[in-house]
C-alpha cells in the first residue's frame, strides 16, 4: 500500500541552512558570469531552451483515490506550457552534449497554495532525463556545484573537446549494458534527438495524501520514434532547437505524465536523492496526458513571453504537491533568487500566468 505522508519523512541537517547559502551563491555566481558574457541574464541551471510550447493538460478520468489527488482529483483540462532545455548555467554548442530538462507549466490551478506562490495559479513539473538526481542530499549538490560555478567561463573548445572523449566513454560504457550518470552530467550525452525522452522529477513530492514521484514520457507514435534517434550537432550550434522547430512545424505530439507512488520507506527513501525508486515495487501509472498541437516552436514573441518571461520551479504549486527532501528545499531559494536576478537585470518582471 502507498505510504501516506507524515513531516517525519523528511530529515533536516542541523547545518542545511548554511548549505543551502554556499548552494545558492554558487548559482548566483554562474547567473553573474554569463550576464557579463551575454548582457542579458539568463537561469543559472538550465539556460539553453531548446523548445517553447503550448498545448493542454487533460487529467484521466476513473483513477483510483491513491492517484485521485491534488491536481489530479478529477478530470479536467488546463493550459499547459512546455520548456525543453539542457542543464548548464551557460548557454553551449550543441555539440557538447550534456543532460536534457523539461519544465511544465500547467496553468488555472485552483487549491491550497504552497507558501510564496499564494497569488500563482500554476502548477509546475520540473524534470530530467534521468530517473534519479546525482547528488544525494544538499551538501553533496554544493560541493558540484562550485565545481560548475568555476568552469562556467571555460572556452567552449576546450569543453567540445572534453565532450567527445567522454561520450566514447559513454559509448563503451553501453555497450557492456550500462550507463554512467557522471559521464553524461559532464558531456558525455549520447546525441539524440531531445523529443525522443522521457523524464523524471527525480525528487520526491507529496502526491495529496500520499507522496510520489513524477514522469513524463512520450505517447504519440511519432515521438517514440524518436527515441535514442541519432542528432547530427557537427557545425548545427543550436541542433536540438532545430529538431524541434522541424518537428511541431509538421504535427503535434502526445506524453503521459506518471505517477510513482512511495510504498517502500527503506528501498524508497525521500532525503537521498540519488536512488532511483525501483519500478518492480511501485510501477509508474498515468494520471493525465499532455497534448501539443502543431505550431512554432521558438520565436522571439515566445522568447519574450517564456524563455525570458517565465520562472519554472517545484515551488509555484499547490500544498497538495510540496516539493520533499533536501534536494527540493535547496531549490527552493536558489530558483527565486534566479528569477529576480533575470527579472532585475533584464528590465522585466519574471511572471506567472493565472490563465491560457
Amino acid at each position: 500500500m502507498p505510504v501516506r505522508y507524515d513531516p517525519s519523512l523528511e530529515q533536516v541537517q542541523p547545518d542545511e541552512a548554511e548549505t543551502i547559502a554556499s548552494l545558492t551563491g554558487s548559482l548566483r555566481k554562474i547567473s553573474e558570469t554569463t550576464f557579463e558574457d551575454y548582457g542579458h541574464a539568463v537561469r543559472s541551471v538550465h539556460a539553453k531552451g531548446h523548445g517553447l510550447l503550448k498545448g493542454t493538460l487533460r487529467v484521466l478520468g476513473h483513477l483510483p483515490p491513491t492517484l485521485a489527488q491534488g491536481l489530479f482529483a478529477h478530470p479536467a483540462e488546463y493550459p499547459a506550457v512546455l520548456r525543453f532545455s539542457t542543464n548548464p548555467g551557460d548557454v553551449l554548442d550543441d555539440s557538447i552534449t550534456v543532460p536534457r530538462g523539461l519544465a511544465v507549466k500547467v496553468i488555472g490551478v485552483e487549491g491550497e497554495r504552497l507558501p510564496g506562490s499564494e497569488a500563482d495559479a500554476t502548477q509546475d513539473f520540473v524534470m530530467a532525463n534521468a530517473p534519479a538526481f546525482l547528488a544525494p542530499d544538499p551538501k553533496a549538490f554544493a560541493g558540484s556545484l562550485k565545481l560548475l560555478a568555476r568552469t562556467t567561463d571555460t572556452p567552449q573548445g576546450l569543453k567540445k573537446m572534453v565532450s567527445t572523449v567522454l561520450r566514447g566513454a559513454e559509448a563503451v560504457v553501453e555497450t557492456f549494458g550500462g550507463e554512467s550518470a557522471m559521464l553524461k552530467s559532464m558531456g558525455g550525452h549520447p546525441s539524440t534527438h531531445i523529443l525522443g525522452e522521457t523524464f523524471w522529477s527525480q525528487v520526491p513530492l507529496r502526491h495529496g495524501d500520499y507522496v510520489a514521484k513524477y514522469s513524463v514520457a512520450p505517447l504519440s507514435p511519432a515521438l517514440l520514434a524518436l527515441k535514442d534517434a541519432k542528432v547530427e550537432t557537427g557545425g548545427r550550434p543550436d541542433a536540438l532547437r532545430e529538431e524541434v522547430k522541424a518537428f511541431f512545424r509538421e504535427q503535434g505530439g502526445e506524453w503521459e505524465l506518471r505517477v510513482q507512488l512511495l510504498t517502500n520507506r527503506e528501498t524508497m527513501p525521500v532525503e537521498d536523492a540519488s536512488v532511483p525508486w525501483p519500478e518492480e515495487e511501485s510501477p509508474y501509472i498515468a494520471v493525465a496526458r499532455i497534448s501539443v498541437p502543431s505550431q512554432p516552436a521558438w520565436d522571439a514573441e515566445r522568447v519574450r513571453e517564456i524563455d525570458d518571461g517565465m520562472a519554472f520551479s517545484p515551488w509555484h504549486g499547490l500544498e497538495a504537491h510540496r516539493p520533499l527532501g533536501g534536494i527540493m528545499r535547496a531549490r527552493r531559494p536558489a530558483y527565486e533568487d534566479s528569477a529576480r536576478f533575470r527579472g532585475t537585470r533584464n528590465g522585466c518582471p519574471v511572471h506567472e500566468p493565472r490563465q491560457g
